[in-house]
């Protein structure tokens, strides 16, 4: 498939095979992009590299997205080796261990500021520097979840986080469409992911994701991988300032009866 021939873009936020970042990296390489990948520290680069390497990645470089000279510097190098960009994809998001649990209202200023600064101003900080490199049509998104708009238990700080991202993604496409340039979110449900195991009770979210589901089952990588090829390439040409929701459908239901069922023994339990 050649949907993405010619094109060329960079994706912050891959760490391994088992999570969303890499599979929608796995899509658009496939598909016949040129993708430049950023990882953060020595530790990340260890797993980074090897997967960059595999898709023939011509940049491969360290980034803290807390730290603007470094955002800078990334897309100064794919100026220098691309030139233009055609996408760039924000999979950045990170909050304190201890923030993912218990009570909301117990949020520390510092892991407040952490969490919003990497998971949400970061997208703001990347659309700055990659402005004046893309080319008409370019396509930025980022990845957010429901937490954003309902509680969901743990989630806590970065639900807030995440709503955050998803405001800025709005006002970021309001100011790029100007110039042609797209800016959407893909709001991907509860799927097994490295990241999602840092959430306390991630094991009881995928199970009330299956039963609230319309389609019966949770999302999988290569559903979210896919959704991310079509928001970075040409099909979405008249899609901005949007949350595409790959969740099976959980987004659309209060609560399925299969999970209804499934409180209702747990109460007489």
């Amino acid at each position: 498939m050649d949907l993405m021939k010619g094109k060329k873009g960079v994706i912050f936020g891959v760490s391994n095979t088992h999570g969303i970042a890499y599979a929608i990296a796995q899509q658009l390489f496939n598909a016949g992009a040129e993708i430049a990948f950023t990882y953060a520290g020595e530790t990340m680069e260890k797993r980074v590299r090897p997967l960059a390497e595999s898709m023939n990645a011509k940049i491969i470089m360290n980034c803290d997205v807390t730290k603007e000279d470094e955002v800078e510097a990334v897309f100064k190098e794919c100026e220098k080796v691309y030139g233009k960009l055609d996408f760039v994809v924000h999979a950045v998001a990170f909050a304190n261990r201890e923030d993912l649990q218990g009570r909301f209202i117990d949020t520390s200023r510092a892991g407040w500021d952490l969490a919003l600064g990497v998971s949400a101003y970061s997208l703001i900080s990347l659309c700055k520097y990659a402005e004046p490199i893309l080319n008409e049509g370019a396509s930025i998104f980022a990845l957010t979840y429901l937490g954003s708009e309902y509680v969901v238990a743990n989630y806590n700080v970065m639900g807030v986080a995440k709503a955050a991202l998803e405001s800025s993604m709005r006002y970021l496409a309001a100011d790029l469409g100007k110039k042609g340039v797209r800016v959407n979110c893909i709001s991907a449900g509860a799927v097994k992911t490295l990241a999602a195991s840092g959430i306390s009770g991630f094991g009881k979210m995928l199970k009330a994701a299956t039963a609230k589901s319309p389609l019966q089952r949770n999302v999988a990588l290569e559903d979210v991988g896919r959704a991310g090829l079509y928001l970075a390439s040409d099909l979405s040409s008249g899609t901005t300032g949007q949350i595409l929701y790959v969740d099976c459908g959980c987004h659309a239901v209060y609560a399925s009866v299969e999970e209804m069922d499934l409180i209702s023994k747990s109460m007489e339990a």
